[in-house]
């Protein structure tokens, strides 16, 4: 029954207004984050022990910082939430709380005990490999492009952890043979998306060039994407979309509208435009579905951007955008910590495309 009641919503999304970040919607969401940035469990690690004694360590001993929002990436994009949000709105009803908590998080012996991590056990240069980099690399850019006396502090505080992401993924990219097109954590285009806005706001061009060239040779050829497969059932990414959206960055206008022409064929649009189908919020793998409908819609949304008006997508995309964006945002408040921990910020930073 719960199935069909959401699918019901579902449907009734395409007949609403989209939502847009405004000051009511940011105050309503930044309740979510603020309240899990010091809440240490439940917790999901994803630390590899290299001895009976740091097999026990607490989250919080592991990661001073990152350690709560039930995971380490909830936690960072969780960060990057709120600074986007004080940035946004100046008037935040949580201005001061917020500002307090940030105030606790980016401290220069905070981030370096965070980047030591890097290197202090023996695999843990994989850890967080890429989807935790890439949000610790837009939370690094938000802070750089907010220019303010606080975001100043608190991005020259950053600086040891991002140097340290930075160098990993610069080693490591030369090592990547093949792209991840999984629909969640792993996703190698969505990792790449924010590694070149980085780059390209920070002026890093070498990084920003081993960025091109890695998804030019990953992802240039591809042609009719099985997306009419999509999605599996706990995505929260479309691998197609998210191979889209890093190619229109990468590629001139007119070149890209070639290349997505051939990327996809009719069934496959059709495919990522249908709304998903959640059948269980409080599953916190099911619940993955909602953050989906989010990323699609950001997708979509840039991908529209660089169509020519007269291309019969683009219409198409921006009024599936809006469909998405409208059906998932109520259902953030409707599960529990599953979507609870991580949703807010999703919706955000597809609230702030539109």
């Amino acid at each position: 029954m719960l199935g069909f009641c959401l699918l019901v919503g579902a449907l009734h999304g395409y007949a609403q207004t989209a939502p847009r970040l405004n000051q009511e919607n940011a105050e309503k969401l930044a309740v979510l984050p603020l309240g899990c940035i010091n809440k240490e469990f439940p917790n999901k690690t994803s630390h590899v022990a290299n001895t009976e004694v740091d097999n026990k360590l607490l989250p919080s001993e592991l990661h001073p910082v990152f350690y709560g929002c039930f995971d380490w990436h909830s936690s960072v994009h969780g960060h990057w939430m709120l600074v986007h949000l004080l940035k946004t709105f100046p008037d935040l009803k949580y201005k001061e709380q917020l500002i307090d908590q940030l105030n606790k998080t980016f401290t220069l012996a905070n981030m370096k005990a965070e980047a030591e991590y890097f290197s202090k056990y023996e695999v843990a240069k994989t850890f967080e490999r890429t989807y935790g980099w890439a949000w610790l690399l837009k939370l690094d850019q938000e802070l750089y492009e907010w220019k303010s006396p606080l975001a100043k502090k608190w991005h020259a505080a950053l600086q040891p952890l991002t140097q340290q992401i930075l160098s990993l993924w610069k080693a490591y990219l030369p090592k990547q043979t093949y792209p991840n097109r999984t629909g969640v954590h792993g996703n190698t285009a969505f990792g790449l998306v924010f590694a070149l806005d980085w780059a390209r706001v920070l002026g890093n061009k070498t990084f920003e060039q081993q960025v091109v060239d890695k998804a030019k040779s990953f992802y240039l050829k591809n042609e009719q994407t099985p997306a009419y497969l999509e999605p599996d059932g706990s995505d929260f990414f479309s691998p197609s979309l998210e191979i889209a959206d890093l190619m229109r960055r990468v590629l001139a206008k007119e070149e890209f509208v070639t290349w997505l022409d051939k990327f996809y064929e009719e069934r496959s649009v059709q495919q990522i435009g249908d709304m998903p189908i959640i059948s269980d919020l409080s599953d916190y793998q099911t619940v993955h579905l909602v953050g989906l409908s989010f990323t699609r819609a950001w997708c979509m949304r840039g991908i529209a951007a660089q169509l020519p008006e007269n291309h019969p997508w683009k219409r198409r995309f921006n009024e599936t955008s809006d469909h998405f964006l409208a059906n998932a945002l109520p259902l953030i408040f409707k599960g529990n910590y599953g979507g609870d921990h991580w949703l807010a910020s999703f919706a955000v930073y597809a609230l702030a495309q539109h």
